[in-house]
């Protein structure tokens, strides 16, 4: 007997509830199923599920009939649903993935909220937070960014509290400032990471504050709102942070950027050293970075990178038209001796 869409409506139409019910499923419709990444002409019922999983790693109740009366049930892994919101604007509160930056650039990503020392602070990177080492602590932080029509003093929601210096090519390390403003903290950071790095990252102290003479391990920086009931916990369309997880090899991504907003991308590379250009003929070389496919474009530095668990994964910071170059969690929040709030 032919399927008649109209009696897949009415079927639908009994079993909607219960299949909504279903952990992981966030639509139900009627269309055409799928069949190794090609459309075909069977009509199905379609459950778009915020990922498709393993059927080994669903629980009885989790699992999806193959099919409803003689129908069958396609599953579409289409991600988590939202109300489409523009990161371009002012918040307050403000959301990780939202337009920040420091008054005298364009605009940046605000990361993700952390904690030190008991208080919260704005995660994104140096060259968003920091002016790319050439700020000064206390400055003032825009959101949203200059180039999103944040202005002083109107906008003004943080005040640049620390940065990790990046170490320019050619020049002594240095970075031309910010870290700790204790020389003595300074002189034992330049030694300690110096032996950290030849034992091999995971042998690396926490308390240094300092990348690498000529060779960074990240581009971050944080900002002390200056109320702090103007930042919430949650990133703009994924939700609060579960966790810290370690990037690897075929990891699942995900995003919210300034410019790109929700992307999702796999890590294609990890152990990357990389040369970054940062313009005015500045370059800098990093190491220990994770690479990822095309998840970003400029202004979507300082998003947080997440597993598709929530779990914080990396810092993106840099990127090509076909690549994006995150700083890996761990080495965040080491070198600026922070944590999940």
């Amino acid at each position: 007997m032919a399927i008649n869409i109209d009696d897949i409506r009415e079927i639908l139409k009994s079993t909607r509830t219960g299949l909504m019910g279903k952990a992981n499923v966030v639509a139900t419709g009627i269309g055409y199923k799928v069949t190794n990444g090609k459309v075909t002409d069977d009509l199905s019922i379609i459950c778009s599920v915020e990922h498709k999983k393993p059927k080994k790693s669903l629980t009885a109740s989790e699992l999806l009939p193959q099919f409803l009366e003689s129908i069958p049930i396609d599953v579409n892994p289409s991600g988590p649903i939202f109300a489409f919101q523009d990161p371009k604007l002012r918040y307050r509160p403000a959301p990780g993935g939202t337009s920040i930056g420091h008054y005298q650039i364009t605009a940046g990503t605000f990361g993700c909220t952390v904690k030190k020392d008991g208080k919260r602070y704005i995660l994104s990177n140096n060259h968003v937070l920091a002016n790319s080492n050439d700020a000064d602590f206390g400055d003032d932080i825009l959101q949203p960014g200059p180039h999103d029509g944040g202005s002083r003093p109107a906008d003004v929601m943080a005040k640049l509290h620390d940065f990790v210096p990046i170490a320019w090519d050619g020049d002594d390390g240095g970075g031309g400032g910010g870290g700790s403003d204790c020389p003595f903290a300074n002189a034992a950071a330049n030694m300690l990471n110096g032996m950290a790095a030849a034992a091999g990252r995971k042998s690396r102290l926490k308390a240094v504050i300092e990348n690498t003479p000529g060779q960074n391990l990240v581009d971050c920086a944080i900002a002390e709102p200056v109320n702090e009931n103007d930042i919430t916990d949650d990133i703009m369309q994924i939700g609060n942070i579960s966790g810290i997880a370690e990037g690897n090899l075929g990891m699942s991504l995900q995003k919210f950027g300034r410019t790109t907003e929700y992307t999702t991308g796999t890590i294609l590379q990890i152990d990357v050293t990389s040369t970054v250009s940062y313009g005015t003929g500045k370059t800098a070389t990093f190491v220990d970075q994770l690479m990822a496919g095309n998840m970003s474009a400029g202004g979507d530095s300082g998003s947080a990178v997440l597993n598709s668990d929530k779990q914080i994964v990396g810092l993106l910071f840099a990127g090509s038209s076909s690549s994006t170059i995150i700083n890996r969690i761990q080495n965040v929040f080491d070198l600026l001796n922070i944590s999940l709030p």
